[in-house]
């Protein structure tokens, strides 16, 4: 894992600022401690800059900016492609010589001759730029589930592409005038939801795209995986894996690096199943490592116990460290400070990454994916009973406007603010879904922000419009729910905090469940049986079983006593806060 820096000067743009280039690159040290390297072409319209974490081929032969062997191609890339071995294999079968172990090289060559239609053929997590020397273009793209972030600023026929919002800030030359959407988003959320950041010359590139600039500043686009799309279907042509085949399959291809990959280990089934699988693949004792916090010591919340439990069953070196209160007041600004846009989560993985890191582990797995892919949150039950409750209220004209607007005031004062819009808002699938997972409601905006930059900002998300737009064409609640959770919630909130949380300790964070082939696999296996697996099925994989006390564990979810250590009420109190940071370290 690393972060990636490219600047690119269209015809009549002055030309790229090495300085800039500089101060961008080394703004992400934290990402790429282990070696650096930038590029500049001869007319300086180009710039390229990379911070390495060495994970596969960590000689100095897989040292970014990569060129392709005739040195047409350069190449700055963010990420592991998993299956790199196979597409170097066919790739040599054509007569390519490498000079590397790199997955690195792999992309390069592949780009070199097919261009951006070979990013399909990707499967892992990446983001990555390309100067293509013959074509005069840069290419920019990421991965299909949006696992890896890039952030692009286009302005005065410059375009400037990082790894982290506050790495372009860096370089100082971004209008950073706030973006309406942005900061609104992150009180409807209590994430920044893409594409929008909280800055108007700052936007992230969509997941499963690439984007394209000639010399004459003519600008392409394309899309290579779409999550609407493949959730719509049967996960493609092929025969259905059984479920076990292929959870193995993708904790197999997780685990391919040339240092230790270790694992972040809950009480959940997630993490669980995942050890279970690891553990018998990895190619050494599997590292795990579970956090413990004395506040729920004794408690249900407490994961320790049961953590200890599994990695007693299947033999791991395991590691728990417990987190006091003090700790996190040591540590709060630092947090602060490494978070690249606001969130109210990431405590805990940036805690977790930063226990890996004191063990010398540069790799962890991570059960993130699994309730969204396995419908594990209870949203897959509650929001379609609120809508089968709901939507006759919510097709009576005017009601829910009016409800909203006349009993806000009494639901807050009962202490549930979400009250007042459960007919506004329960009528449809997403509405309700959105209503679930709201920090704020739209109407309780202008009391927690500026009301005109609130109105402006809920007028550019759309947030109807852009709710509806992510099922479109999905009849099935459970799919419809599953890209719900997987475009919105685990995209812009829990992918983003594993990225940023785990980079700020040199930790590269890999999640097994979030893996375009796996979902493919998933969907064939649910048109197959006529039932999508669900995580008690996903348990069943793990082999030796999981403990019995964890299967009939009552799902909790991974917390952080971060309200009650800033003696806060609730994570709105927490959201406040962090806002406030990350504005005025703009």
């Amino acid at each position: 894992m690393c972060g990636l820096v490219a600047l690119f000067a269209a015809a009549g743009a002055p030309p790229v600022d090495p300085a800039e280039l500089l101060a961008i690159r080394d703004r992400m040290t934290a990402r790429g401690p282990d070696g650096a390297g930038s590029w500049l072409s001869p007319d300086r319209r180009v710039g390229l800059g990379h911070r390495r974490l060495s994970i596969i081929d960590p000689s100095p032969t897989g040292a970014q900016p990569m060129a392709s062997a005739d040195g047409t191609m350069k190449v700055v890339f963010n990420g592991e492609i998993y299956n790199y071995r196979a597409l170097r294999a066919g790739l040599e079968a054509e007569g390519v010589r490498f000079r590397s172990g790199s997955d690195t090289e792999v992309v390069v060559e592949l780009l070199r001759r097919y261009g951006p239609g070979v990013l399909s053929s990707l499967r892992g997590m990446f983001a990555l730029v390309a100067w293509d020397g013959r074509a005069r273009r840069l290419i920019a793209a990421r991965d299909g589930l949006g696992i890896k972030p890039l952030y692009l600023a286009e302005a005065g026929g410059t375009v400037r592409i990082a790894s982290q919002v506050k790495a372009l800030l860096a370089g100082g030359r971004i209008d950073t005038s706030p973006d309406p959407a942005g900061h609104a988003g992150f009180f409807l959320w209590g994430h920044v939801p893409e594409p929008f950041t909280l800055y108007r010359g700052i936007r992230a590139l969509a997941p499963g795209a690439w984007e394209s600039w000639d010399a004459d500043g003519s600008h392409r686009h394309g899309r290579f995986f779409d999550l609407t799309e493949t959730l719509r279907g049967d996960g493609g042509d092929g025969p259905a894996p059984t479920l076990a085949e292929a959870l193995a399959d993708s904790v197999a291809h997780h685990l391919i690096a040339d240092v230790p990959v270790g694992l972040f280990l809950s009480a959940g089934r997630d993490s669980a199943t995942l050890c279970a699988l690891a553990a018998a693949r990895a190619p050494g004792r599997l590292a795990t490592v579970t956090l413990g916090f004395d506040e729920f010591a004794g408690t249900p919340g407490d994961e320790v116990p049961l953590a200890e439990q599994v990695a007693a069953a299947y033999a791991t070196d395991h590691v728990t460290e417990r987190i006091p209160a003090g700790d996190f007041a040591e540590a709060r600004d630092r947090i602060l400070a490494d978070m690249d846009q606001p969130s109210i989560d990431g405590v805990n993985v940036w805690l977790v990454a930063r226990a890996a890191a004191r063990r010398g582990l540069k790799v962890a797995l991570s059960g993130l994916g699994g309730d969204e892919l396995f419908a594990g949150y209870d949203t897959f039950r509650k929001v379609p009973r609120l809508v089968r409750l709901m939507r006759p209220l919510a097709a009576l004209p005017g009601l829910g406007d009016g409800l909203a607007r006349h009993g806000a005031g009494l639901a807050r004062r009962l202490g549930r603010p979400k009250a007042a819009g459960l007919i506004a808002w329960g009528g449809s699938l997403p509405e309700a879904y959105f209503l679930r997972r709201a920090l704020f409601l739209p109407d309780e905006l202008p009391a927690v922000m500026d009301p005109d930059m609130a109105r402006a900002g809920l007028d550019r998300l759309a947030l109807r419009e852009r709710l509806a737009a992510c099922v479109a064409g999905i009849d099935d609640p459970r799919r419809a729910l599953s890209c719900l959770e997987m475009g919105c919630y685990m995209r812009s909130q829990l992918l983003r905090d594993a990225d940023w949380a785990g980079m700020a300790h040199g930790v590269e964070i890999r999640v097994p469940l979030v893996d375009t082939a796996l979902l493919g696999a998933v969907l064939r296996i649910g048109a197959a049986s006529g039932q999508l697996p669900d995580k008690a099925a996903m348990a069943a994989c793990a082999a030796p079983p999981l403990p019995a006390a964890l299967l009939t564990r009552p799902k909790t979810g991974f917390s952080v006593p971060v309200a009650r250590w800033l003696g806060e009420s609730s994570l709105r109190g927490w959201a406040g806060r962090v806002h406030r940071a990350q504005v005025a370290a703009s």
